[in-house]
């Protein structure tokens, strides 16, 4: 007996309920339909729109706060395999390798700490703040039924006093209806109306201690691993300072591996040999006694005027011999000054030889040649790196060699990235430019001169 009536008090409940349902959906035709009135209350319907925004925003921020929690996640991750790798290739014998370790540790517990402190000041915080609003929700729903219902047991109740036959007992039972429908609507929309608003004015406090949470928690994060970078730079800088020789390595530009100075050799020999017909000489070999720039004057006695053309005329006391000037452009590689001479109408200077510059560049006071530098001389490189010769025709440099560079004799056989020259010290000592000479890459070098 008891299981049935459960089971009739469980069956009367659900058809009141659809009654319910059928009544709210007439109700709401009707008012659509305009033949029937709807209550309305425009301050409580600004309060839903207030709140629906707020729980929008609310969202919104816990979604971006979600994602912003993860990103630290990820950075920690990002972070702690950077300072494993670094354990790693930090050798046992290096300096510094504890406090390296120590300092990993550090990093590795301050993003420990500050995710931590995100969660348990922010997150949670939001997920409380947002944890009221469905209840708030369902209840501003539950008051639209109430509503509905309150206005259906209205018509009804105004209906019956307007029929023509009226039945008193009807008008009772609506009557009474009417009154409970109006009193559980009004004590839901009492209870809301004095919420919702009070809910829209915390979201500003809610913002800023969320917002001033975030910041300090941050920039409290970035002022201690600041502290650890600096540390950890600081160990780097003394490992590097104990190992300065050893931080790089330059490496020369690859070059075609060619025996340079037998090619050179073999032209030379060749364009020794004069052509048929020919009967001027071929121009000496760099190093020889006539390759080597000269400049003589002679101080004999000025002939009377009827001298003959070849005769010389003395320097007046007050020229120096250094103000003697070469004219005519830059003279080819090779060249004598004798050859020139001949053909010029200088009889002050009796040049025997002179090799010029490639670019026609006359160094010294007054434009006078530079008898200390090779022949083709061009500028000077100063040697940054050690360099080891792999061939016969490069140059072995230390740093700090000066190198006088030259240029090749053919340009076709200069690889990209390789100069050619003299070493200072090679040439102050022997003169002998054929037995000193070499390439070396120009990367190892900067230009001084």
């Amino acid at each position: 007996m008891a299981e049935m009536g459960s089971k009739g008090v469980t069956a009367g409940k659900i058809a009141s309920n659809v009654q319910k349902k059928l009544t709210r959906a007439q109700e709401k035709v009707l008012q659509k339909l305009g033949k029937a009135d709807e209550t309305k209350d425009e301050q409580f319907e600004q309060c839903v729109q207030n709140f629906n925004k707020q729980l929008t925003e609310g969202t919104r921020l816990q979604k971006d706060l979600r994602t912003y929690l993860a990103s630290v996640k990820a950075m920690h991750e990002a972070s702690k395999k950077l300072s494993e790798c670094l354990q790693e290739v930090y050798e046992p014998e290096w300096p510094g390798r504890d406090e390296a370790n120590k300092i990993a540790e550090n990093n590795d517990l301050l993003w420990m700490d500050y995710h931590q402190k995100l969660v348990d000041q922010a997150l949670l915080t939001m997920d409380t703040y947002l944890g009221q609003f469905p209840d708030i929700k369902s209840r501003i729903a539950k008051r639209g039924r109430k509503l509905v219902d309150y206005d259906s047991a209205r018509h009804h109740y105004e209906s019956l006093q307007t029929a023509k036959k009226k039945d008193e007992a009807k008008i009772a039972k609506a009557e009474e209806e009417l009154i409970k429908a109006q009193k559980v609507f009004e004590e839901m929309n009492v209870d809301l109306q004095e919420e919702l608003p009070s809910l829209w004015n915390s979201r500003v406090g809610f913002y800023v201690n969320t917002f001033q949470s975030i910041a300090g928690l941050e920039e409290n994060f970035h002022k201690e691993m600041s502290k650890l970078n600096q540390n950890l730079n600081d160990v780097l800088v003394s490992l590097e300072k104990q190992h300065g020789s050893n931080t790089f390595t330059v490496k020369a530009q690859p070059r075609k591996k060619t025996k340079l100075f037998s090619r050179l050799r073999r032209k030379k020999n060749s364009d020794n040999v004069p052509e048929k017909g020919n009967k001027s000489p071929s121009p000496p070999p760099d190093g020889s006694p006539a390759a080597t720039p000269e400049i003589r004057v002679n101080h004999e006695p000025e002939p009377a005027s009827g001298a003959s053309p070849g005769a010389t005329i003395p320097k007046s006391p007050s020229q120096p011999a250094e103000a003697s000037e070469v004219v005519g452009g830059a003279q080819e590689p090779g060249e004598t000054a004798a050859s020139e001479a001949a053909s010029s109408s200088l009889p002050a200077v009796v040049v025997e030889t002179f090799s010029a510059t490639v670019n026609g560049a006359v160094e010294g006071s007054g434009g006078a040649g530079r008898l200390d530098l090779p022949p083709g001389f061009m500028f000077k490189v100063q040697a940054q790196h050690d360099y080891t010769a792999t061939d016969t025709d490069e140059l072995q440099l230390k740093a700090g060699d000066v190198v006088l560079v030259i240029p090749f004799q053919n340009p076709e056989e200069q690889d990209e990235g390789w100069l050619m020259g003299v070493k200072e010290s090679d040439w102050n000592d022997h003169k002998e430019l054929e037995k000193c000479r070499g390439v070396f890459p120009e990367n190892f070098t900067e230009r001084v001169q």
